[in-house]
Protein backbone atom coordinates (compact mmCIF):
# COMPACT_ATOMS: atom_id res chain seq x y z
CA UNK A 1 0.00 0.00 0.00
CA UNK A 2 0.79 3.33 -0.68
CA UNK A 3 2.13 6.10 2.14
CA UNK A 4 0.06 8.79 3.29
CA UNK A 5 1.37 11.53 0.94
CA UNK A 6 2.80 12.29 -2.65
CA UNK A 7 4.35 15.63 -3.39
CA UNK A 8 3.95 17.35 -6.15
CA UNK A 9 5.91 19.96 -7.98
CA UNK A 10 4.92 22.40 -10.27
CA UNK A 11 1.93 19.40 -11.82
CA UNK A 12 5.04 16.86 -11.25
CA UNK A 13 4.99 13.99 -8.47
CA UNK A 14 8.76 14.79 -6.98
CA UNK A 15 8.22 12.29 -3.68
CA UNK A 16 6.59 12.20 -0.86
CA UNK A 17 6.25 10.90 2.46
CA UNK A 18 5.83 7.82 3.68
CA UNK A 19 5.85 6.57 7.35
CA UNK A 20 7.45 10.28 8.75
CA UNK A 21 10.00 10.16 6.17
CA UNK A 22 10.74 12.56 3.30
CA UNK A 23 11.68 10.68 0.29
CA UNK A 24 12.36 11.46 -3.26
CA UNK A 25 13.19 10.28 -6.59
CA UNK A 26 16.31 9.35 -6.76
CA UNK A 27 17.40 11.01 -10.63
CA UNK A 28 20.57 12.06 -11.77
CA UNK A 29 20.67 15.57 -10.06
CA UNK A 30 19.22 14.64 -6.83
CA UNK A 31 21.97 11.44 -6.65
CA UNK A 32 24.37 14.22 -7.24
CA UNK A 33 23.19 16.45 -4.87
CA UNK A 34 23.18 14.07 -1.98
CA UNK A 35 25.50 11.47 -3.41
CA UNK A 36 25.48 9.68 0.10
CA UNK A 37 21.87 9.55 0.85
CA UNK A 38 20.54 6.84 2.08
CA UNK A 39 17.70 4.96 -0.18
CA UNK A 40 14.85 3.63 1.44
CA UNK A 41 11.81 2.16 0.15
CA UNK A 42 8.52 3.83 0.58
CA UNK A 43 5.97 1.08 0.84
CA UNK A 44 6.83 -2.49 -0.06
CA UNK A 45 7.24 -2.97 -3.67
CA UNK A 46 8.18 0.16 -4.19
CA UNK A 47 11.30 1.84 -5.96
CA UNK A 48 13.68 2.81 -3.56
CA UNK A 49 14.12 6.41 -2.91
CA UNK A 50 16.26 8.87 -1.38
CA UNK A 51 15.67 9.63 2.21
CA UNK A 52 16.04 14.20 2.42
CA UNK A 53 17.37 16.12 5.79
CA UNK A 54 14.47 18.06 6.13
CA UNK A 55 16.29 20.47 8.39
CA UNK A 56 18.38 21.99 5.74
CA UNK A 57 15.80 23.70 3.97
CA UNK A 58 18.06 25.08 1.35
CA UNK A 59 18.68 21.43 0.00
CA UNK A 60 15.40 20.80 0.22
CA UNK A 61 14.78 23.79 -2.07
CA UNK A 62 17.35 23.23 -4.74
CA UNK A 63 16.70 19.20 -4.39
CA UNK A 64 12.94 20.14 -5.33
CA UNK A 65 13.80 22.27 -8.20
CA UNK A 66 16.55 19.37 -9.99
CA UNK A 67 14.47 16.92 -9.73
CA UNK A 68 11.54 18.75 -11.54
CA UNK A 69 14.25 19.40 -14.16
CA UNK A 70 15.07 15.35 -14.64
CA UNK A 71 11.68 14.41 -14.81
CA UNK A 72 9.17 13.95 -17.66
CA UNK A 73 6.64 16.25 -18.55
CA UNK A 74 3.33 15.18 -17.12
CA UNK A 75 1.33 12.99 -19.66
CA UNK A 76 -2.04 15.13 -20.72
CA UNK A 77 -4.90 13.85 -19.84
CA UNK A 78 -7.69 12.64 -22.24
CA UNK A 79 -10.99 14.70 -22.74
CA UNK A 80 -13.99 12.93 -22.35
Amino acid sequence: MMGEYVIYYRDKVVGGIYDDRFLVKPTRSALAMMPDAKRELPYEGAKEMLLVDVDNIELMTGLLKAVYADLPAPKKKRQA
